[in-house]
């Protein structure tokens, strides 16, 4: 079998097919964000580098869209930590960088259908996993373009689900704000300021040492 290595993602074909996969109402979603937003509060703004984020539909309009982890440690690793390299420990992260973040839960009350990035899922699209999800930050551009794709091609299509690269024992998504209606979504719990709390401080100490980084004054 021929094993396609690490490249430039392709552009998306004209025609896509894709995997829907369910949401279930009871899930919580893990985020960490900025204390100027809500928990549920959606991104619909040209701001921010993110792979699939942000992104214009056919008129050329922002797609707010929203992320979420299905667990805190990949909350943390795809936001707070999603810079930290791939060296030997020690590495020191400075406290003043979580300044401002909060921690927050999200609780589905209705069903959501998202896209399954998957690599099983993957091969229908004819993209790889390391095209796609794997890739680094001088391919966000790319990758967003799967996104705008995805989500013209598919209209019943209200996110996107992988398997998160910060953490791979977890699942990452982003939501479509323009296909979620206001009442899908609430905050469950008080959003915690992750520097003055001290258990969600403590959490984030915990994932740190787990990838050998100090957080230092």
């Amino acid at each position: 079998m021929v094993e396609r290595l690490p490249k430039r993602p392709p552009a998306p074909d004209e025609h896509i097919r894709v995997r829907l996969i369910t949401i279930e109402a009871g899930r919580v979603l893990h985020r960490f964000h900025m204390s100027k937003f809500q928990a549920t509060d959606f991104n619909g703004t040209d701001k921010g580098n993110a792979r699939f984020s942000p992104i214009r539909n056919a008129l050329g309009e922002i797609i707010p869209t929203l992320y979420g982890g299905s667990t805190f440690d990949c909350a943390g690793m795809e936001t707070v930590f999603r810079d930290v390299t791939y060296e030997p420990a020690p590495k020191y992260y400075q406290k003043a960088k979580l300044a401002g973040f909060v921690y927050s839960n999200v609780l589905v009350i209705e069903e959501l259908s998202v896209v399954d990035l998957s690599s099983k899922a993957l091969r229908s699209l004819n993209i790889t996993r390391n095209e796609l999800i794997d890739t680094e930050k001088n391919l966000y551009p790319t990758t967003r373009l799967w996104a705008e794709a995805i989500h013209a091609s598919v209209p019943d299509a209200q996110g996107l689900r992988w398997i998160s690269r910060q953490d791979d024992t977890a699942e990452a998504v982003v939501l479509f704000g323009d296909r979620i209606g206001p009442t899908a979504l609430v905050q469950h719990g008080r959003s915690l300021d992750v520097i003055n709390d001290e258990d969600a401080y403590n959490r984030l100490l915990d994932l740190a040492e787990v990838i050998g980084v100090r957080i230092v004054p």
